[in-house]
This record gives C-alpha cells, structure tokens and sequence, in this order.
C-alpha cells in the first residue's frame, strides 16, 4: 500500500500533468501492442466487464449451511471458541511442509561437516582411542541439536470431533471463497463445460461441493467427498443436512468415503484438492496423490493452497508432476494443459528472480457471523487449473498479477505474459488507444487482459522450453 502512494504521488494526482517519472516508466512498453477485438466483444459488453475479468464481488456462504454451522456451535460446549479459531488460522497459515528425508540428511552432513572443523580443525577423528569416542560423541549431540533447532517439525493434525468443529468456524468461509473463484473462472471462460460428476479429495467440512453446486447445480449428479477423519465426515454430513426434520441433504447426490475410488477406470468431469496437500506426511506422499487425481481427471483438475510462499511452491512441484512426470501406465492419451492461472507452460518467472516471491490471488467474501468474526474479510491464495487436451478456446491472454495503479491519462499493469515473462505495461489511450486504455484501467489483480501478445507463440514457448530443460541437464560433450 506504501509503495502504491509513492507511485501515486510520483506519477501525480488525476487531471495533473504527467511528470517526467511517468514519461520515463512509459517508453519502456512491453510486448503488448493492442486489443484482442477478433471477437468483437467490446460490442456487446462495457470495458468495465470485458472478458477477461474474472474478479468476484464479496462472495457468501449459502444461508442453509450458515444456518446449521451457527447452530452447530450455539450446541458445542468448547470454551474459548473464539481464540481456538484465531490459533487454528493462523497455524495453518504459517504451517510448512514435512522435510523430505533425503533433504534431512544432506542438511545433517553439511551441518556435521562444519562441526568437525570447529572441532577438530580437520584433524582426523576416526582413532579408537576414549577420548576421541567422546568427542564424537559430543559432535553427534551438537549435530542433533543444531537440526532440532533449525529444522521445521511438522505435525499431523488429527482431526476429532472438536478440532473438525474448530475448523469449521475458522476456515469453512475462507475455503468456499477461494474455490467458488476457481470454479468461476471455468464456468466463465469455459459455458459449455457441465460437469456431472465431482471428487473432492480432502473435502473437510464440504464446502467444496457447496461451492459447485451454487454454480453447476443443475448438471452435477454426484459429489464425491473424500476425506481421513471420520470425524470430519459426519460433521459435512451434519452440514449437509441442515435443519430438515428429515434428515435428507440440501442436495442430491452427495457422498461420504474414507479413500478414493481403486479403479483407474473411475473417472470425475472435476477433481478438486483444496488445501488438502500439507496434511499428507511428505514429498512421495504429495506426488503420488496428484498422479493419482490426474488419472481421475476426465475434465479439470482444481487445485488450491495458501497464498504463501510455501502454497506456491507445493503447487509448482504439482504443476511440474502433471506437466512433466511420466506415468508408468498411460490411462488417458489426452495431454495436460494449464488452464489457470498461468498463460504457459513454461516455469515460473516469479521464481527465477533473485529473490523468488509468491504469485497469489485475493478474493472477499463475508464470514460466518459469529461475533468474533469482522463483517467482511479476505482469503490469500493460489491456484492452479488442470485441463485434458490442448485447451481449446482459451485465449491467450496475460495475467495481472498485482493491483492495477492508474494514475493521470495511464495505467501500470504487471503482467505475467505467454512468451513465459513479467512485464511492466504503462498503457496510455494515445499509444494503445482508447479501449485497451478503458480495460486496463478497470481491470484487478487476477484478471486477464484481453490483448494480443506477439511473443505468446507455441513455437518459441517450446523452444524456451526445450532450452531451459538443457540447462537443468547439461550434457558434457567430452563424454559423448
């Protein structure tokens, strides 16, 4: 926000003229040169909603399942509800993932390593003599010592029957607010996708199939809730079937299981992980799940994490997996296509920099009311969408990925772009004329800006591709 009134008061107020820090920001114009009109959308729409917007206003929760959490912990006897959710978010916000053991022990050597030689002074310490066994058994304690402190712990979390209520209050919203933003833009960009089926792997409270349901309602016929605790299944069940004297579900269709289906041949229209990879206990666990929701995929896979650090980088090595990975059965020829929220295949350019930052995206919603609860908060996050085939009728347009700052007769876009590129657009009415000016300017962080790329091209993409998988493999020519 600092740096946004620096640049505002830099660049000057509305109506004043432009100085001479704008002019200089504004001859260094990225590769987007003018508006992607081939479909002749501006017609029909207003700048303000032209296509590539996919920003949501304050999402909130259906007034049936905030009806049934209200009464779920008016009939809870928890003390201190308040401050067990307040903890439980902010855990789950700072948590990280579980250290690959082979990662362990590399860190383990390095440290022992260094150790020796503040020892011993690189003497030699494999004699047999007691003193020397003592001294390498005080190398040992330190090592461990040293790891323990700076190594993180990671812990399952078991989720009973109070812990499943204190999540529900604490991240119940949260969740449904980021995943209704995935499955907009899908429904969006992609009408003619009608999904029938979905699964839901690691669906704690539900709130996944409550946020399709509000979108393809009329279409899905199944909803598959995958998840561990059977705790937590009898509490989506219990918010599944509201206040009805019936017992019946708000909604047909849904179903509870501890593990996912066996058979390969079981497909799902939308398979969904949302902040469900940190609960699994390592790296082979995280890769193995999402080869297997892949082979489950029959049309997009969702996935969603925190938008930290740690979220980005477990969704990379996803992306990376499904892009990249060979399975060792082939179940479907069809091959993956990132359908959101990178407009390539190419790696991260966020993560090439010197100082890698986190690509995340901001959605508001209202949370449950409880009085604890301010009357509108927002949900940080990231998300990657997975598609079969070579993704058809997906434009290639660039995504902003900060807040749009227009200043006096301009526009500063941040753009993640095709040719695999962040790139800096000051965008004028003069230069880019007046619709990219209007469309620019009323465009948000997460948005896509509808604007022809030249660099967006397949070929160049694949050779960038090619030629950044030479580099992590070099081959030596004098052993060819």
């Amino acid at each position: 926000m600092a740096a946004s009134r620096r640049l505002w008061k830099a660049c000057g107020s509305v109506g004043s003229p432009v100085s001479s820090f704008s002019r200089g920001l504004a001859s260094v114009i990225p590769k987007v040169s003018q508006l992607d009109n081939t479909s002749d959308f501006l017609s029909r729409t207003t700048h303000r909603h032209h296509p590539g917007v996919l920003r949501l206003n304050s999402v909130s929760l259906p007034p049936e399942l905030v009806e049934t959490a209200r009464l779920l912990v008016k009939q809870s006897s928890m003390c201190n509800l308040d401050k067990k959710t307040k903890a439980l978010t902010d855990y789950l916000w700072s948590r990280k993932r579980p250290v690959d053991p082979a990662d362990l022990n590399q860190k383990m050597q390095q440290v022992e390593e260094q150790m020796k030689r503040e020892m011993f002074g690189g003497s030699q310490t494999d004699s047999l003599s007691p003193s020397a066994e003592i001294d390498k058994h005080k190398l040992q304690n330190k090592v461990l010592k040293v790891i323990r402190e700076t190594t993180y712990h990671w812990k399952a979390l078991k989720y009973d029957k109070e812990l499943s209520v204190v999540y529900m209050a604490a991240r119940m919203d949260g969740v449904f607010a980021a995943v209704l933003r995935a499955f907009h833009e899908i429904h969006k960009r992609v009408p003619d996708f009608q999904p029938r089926t979905l699964l839901d792997f690691g669906s704690g409270t539900g709130a996944v199939s409550w946020a399709a349901h509000s979108i393809w309602g009329q279409t899905i016929k199944e909803y598959m809730n995958i998840d561990t605790s059977p705790s937590m299944l009898a509490l989506a069940e219990t918010l599944m079937k509201g206040s009805s004297d019936d017992q019946t579900l708000c909604f047909p269709g849904v179903y509870f299981r501890q593990f996912l289906p066996v058979s390969p041949k079981v497909k799902f229209d939308l398979v969904v992980s949302a902040y469900s990879l940190n609960e699994l206990p390592g790296h082979a666990e995280r890769m193995e799940a999402l080869r297997t929701l892949w082979r489950k995929t029959d049309g997009y896979l969702v996935l969603v994490e925190n938008g930290t650090k740690e979220g980005h980088q477990m969704l990379m090595e996803a992306r990376d997996l499904i892009l990249h990975g060979e399975d060792r059965v082939v179940h479907d020829p069809r091959r993956p296509h990132i359908f959101a929220p990178c407009p390539h295949h190419l790696p991260c350019p966020r993560l090439l920099r010197d100082r890698p930052v986190p690509c995340n995206f901001t959605q508001k919603y209202q949370p449950l009311p409880f009085k604890w609860n301010p009357p509108q908060e927002e949900e940080k996050f990231f998300y990657l969408i997975f598609s079969r085939g070579p993704g058809k009728s997906t434009e290639p347009w660039p995504r902003i990925t900060q807040p749009v700052i227009w200043c006096s007769q301009h526009a500063h876009v941040h753009l993640c772009c095709p040719d695999g590129t962040l790139q800096h657009a000051v965008i004028t009415a003069k230069k880019h004329g007046r619709d990219l000016y209007q469309c620019a300017r009323r465009s948000h962080c997460g948005d896509r800006l509808p604007v022809l790329n030249p660099v967006g091209d397949p070929a160049l993409e694949a050779a960038k591709e090619k030629e950044t998988e030479e580099e992590k493999s070099p081959v030596d020519k004098d052993q060819s």
